[in-house]
């Protein structure tokens, strides 16, 4: 399938967060040659450009020699496109690059990032994505309020970078003068006040989360505010609060985003923890849920999976037809396919199945460890029927 209009020419002269790239998208890209190189290079300390143009050299090297003399011209021509953007000066809070392109599907698509990827270069015949989902896996958005009885800070962060979407603050009566109103009802305004402050702030909170699709919110303060505001939330917002814990008001981004990463993580592998049981209880019991290469592939080439289960580290070779799409795991590929006579390539299977995933609408699940999955192939699917 041919590259959408979108993704003909894109150059992010700002910071991309992970979750902006249009994933689903780029999987739906495939030829029947080599003919898309995927580039993602860590940029964030000083040695990383000697290291970065010695790197894409080797492999520049290793992959023209690798390919059939039809093929070499159309990949100098992407390196061509390539090289006039991969060593350009790295702009505020970029940790790598992440580059999709194509010189005869005229794809160019570059992605300046918060966050460092491993180093990879890889040509196949469709973008390589996975360094990308586990990237995303790892640093889904969240965000961060900030709070005490008179102020309040609503961050959201994406790729590890805060972003301060609203501040509030408000005046509060601070002493009680002598003469003045009775203690009692000093204490009772002073209270009302800090009441409507909140209220103001979790009106704030709603609209902003309503606006951004974060994973959820953390909490933080000094003092009772915050725990306050968590009972002011409705049933639904309060759902989504990650965690209440103690930060001062005045906290720098780099603690704010410290403290929320430790927290978003290990909800994250809480997540995938139930994931992980909930498979092994269905296979237990004869239920939704598969297991393997074999019946995962035919899962969701039917449209039947509606969760694939993916043990992080997972990597099997085989290959694909990359005509009609029949994917084989632990084989050498044949000169041609036996079903259709089309053209094979080796793959790592886990990439095409991930990839399958996006172009039917299942939701993928990465796990750091689990017996069960590992015991089969590291590969498995909750079902939808």
């Amino acid at each position: 399938m041919e590259p959408k209009e979108e993704f003909r020419r894109v150059e992010e002269m700002n910071l991309t967060p992970v979750t902006e790239i249009d994933i689903r998208g780029l999987a739906e890209i495939y030829d029947d040659f080599d003919v898309y190189l995927s580039v993602y290079l860590p940029t964030a300390s000083k040695d990383d450009e000697a290291k970065n143009r010695a790197f894409v050299d080797g492999r520049k090297r290793a992959i023209e020699a690798a390919l059939p003399q039809e093929q070499k011209e159309s990949f100098r021509e992407t390196m061509a496109i390539v090289d006039d953007h991969l060593f350009e000066k790295p702009i505020p809070g970029e940790r790598g690059w992440i580059v999709f392109a194509s010189a005869p599907a005229t794809l160019l698509a570059v992605y300046r990032v918060g966050i460092e990827p491993a180093r990879a270069m890889v040509l196949d015949t469709s973008p390589f994505l996975l360094p990308l989902a586990k990237l995303r896996d790892d640093y889904s958005d969240y965000g961060v309020l900030l709070l005490d009885s008179k102020e309040a800070r609503l961050f959201c962060v994406r790729s590890d970078v805060p972003v301060e979407m609203s501040h509030l603050s408000t005046d509060l009566m601070n002493k009680h003068k002598k003469g003045g109103w009775s203690q009692m009802r000093f204490n009772r305004l002073r209270k009302g006040a800090i009441k409507s402050f909140l209220s103001e702030v979790v009106e704030d909170v709603q609209d902003s989360c309503s606006r951004y699709k974060t994973r959820g919110i953390v909490v933080a303060g000094p003092g009772d505010a915050k725990h306050q505001l968590v009972e002011m939330l409705p049933a639904e917002m309060g759902k989504r609060v990650l965690a209440v814990v103690d930060l001062p008001i005045d906290a720098p981004e780099k603690e704010i985003v410290e403290v929320g990463d430790e927290i978003v993580l290990a909800d994250e592998r809480a997540r995938s923890t139930e994931r992980a049981e909930e498979l092994r209880a269905e296979i237990l019991k004869g239920g939704l849920a598969v297991l393997g290469v074999e019946a995962t592939k035919e899962a969701l080439g039917a449209g039947r999976a509606s969760v694939l289960v993916l043990l992080k580290d997972a990597s099997i070779p085989g290959w694909i037809c990359e005509r009609c799409q029949i994917i084989e795991a632990r084989k050498r590929p044949p000169d041609t396919c036996p079903t259709c006579g089309g053209p094979t390539s080796p793959v790592d299977v886990v990439e095409e199945l991930y990839e399958l995933a996006e172009r039917t609408g299942a939701e993928v699940e990465f796990v750091e460890e689990d017996t069960c999955l590992a015991s089969s192939e590291g590969v498995g699917a909750l079902l939808r029927y």
